[in-house]
């Protein structure tokens, strides 16, 4: 996600994560930095410093972090506040003052040059969809992600707007049907309330190892390919050789609610390389789940916050530049 920090503004790329709600960069002194500006950094008795959790006060009256997430990326930092400059829906760059955000001096994870930190979009009061929400009517956003290996130069779409939630959005997965045959999500047939929670920083959809493997065994059943076997690179994904993706299996996701979303091959099978594509879910240990980004490309998909409701609309993302001026109709699902 693109915005951009300070007067003169500084343009910043960051990962938009639907399942944190700090947004951060780096900051000098760090390994590595980029050219930035200087930002005003917030005094320990700042009301924000405690919002955060773990905000503590340093010798120099400032109010430093410590910010961890799922996998093994950390940032730690000072809490700052500046002003964010974004684009408007006409186009037009919209200055915001005030923003509170993570000046990260010692960040870790799995980052490329491309990425300079993460624009938390969650329901805590330090997201970016939190802060904003006085200044747009409420804390909504919407959304469309271009499918894996688009054009780089077509850009997602994302705008903030309208009307206590706390991160992530939780939902809760019953079953996962590949084509006509349904796999429910737990063997027992008892499903817990907020199994699954969305996140837009996480690419694939993790799901217990249970339900994984009971999902595989079905997917390969009615695919009338080799899977790739004994190939180090590819670890124990399920993965075929193919000039082009898979015509099929659909698979569609049952949400509590009666709200299905169907995924094409195109959000279920990813190229890792040239002419191999993989399974887009992979297994976890425990018992709840993460619906990734690659699950969410190529949807138009709303959230309400304040209602924990999230919207879903099949929506070609790269074409649909107006993406945001026309009312949603589609799936609800309740938080």
């Amino acid at each position: 996600m693109k915005l951009s920090i300070g007067n003169p503004p500084f343009e910043v790329y960051g990962i938009a994560d639907t399942g944190s709600d700090l947004v951060w960069t780096q900051c000098v002194p760090c390994h590595g930095c980029y050219k930035q500006i200087n930002p005003n950094d917030l005094p320990c008795d700042a009301q924000e410093c405690h919002a955060i959790g773990t905000g503590t006060c340093s010798p120099q009256h400032t109010c430093n972090y410590t910010y961890g997430y799922g996998g093994a990326e950390m940032t730690q930092g000072v809490l700052a506040k500046e002003t964010i400059t974004i684009t408007s829906t006409s186009g037009e760059a919209t200055s915001l003052k005030d923003i509170v955000f993570g000046c990260g001096h010692n960040n870790t994870g799995t980052f490329d040059e491309n990425e300079m930190g993460i624009v938390g979009l969650g329901g805590g009061p330090l997201s970016l969809v939190s802060q904003l929400g006085p200044l747009v009517g409420g804390k909504k956003f919407s959304f469309c992600l271009m499918p894996f290996h688009t054009d780089p130069s077509v850009e997602s779409k994302i705008s903030f707007g309208e009307a206590k939630d706390k991160t992530p959005c939780f939902v809760t997965v019953e079953g996962i049907s590949v084509g006509d045959k349904l796999v429910p999500f737990s063997s027992s047939g008892n499903v817990s309330k907020g199994n699954t929670f969305m996140d837009t920083g996480a690419p694939p959809t993790l799901i217990p190892q249970d339900f994984y493997d009971r999902l595989v065994a079905e997917v390969k059943g009615q695919i009338p390919m080799t899977p790739v076997e004994n190939d180090p690179s590819l670890g124990f994904q399920l993965c075929y050789k193919s000039k082009t993706n898979l015509k099929g299996p659909i698979l569609t996701v049952h949400f509590q609610g009666a709200a299905d979303v169907r995924l094409l091959p195109k959000q279920t099978f990813i190229p890792p390389r040239e002419e191999v594509f993989c399974f887009a879910m992979q297994n976890v240990t425990s018992d709840g789940g993460i619906y990734g980004n690659f699950a969410q490309s190529d949807f138009f998909i709303s959230y309400d916050l304040e209602s924990s409701v999230v919207f879903f609309k099949p929506t070609d993302c790269t074409k649909e530049q107006a993406l945001f001026l026309f009312s949603f109709l589609g799936n609800k699902i309740k938080g």
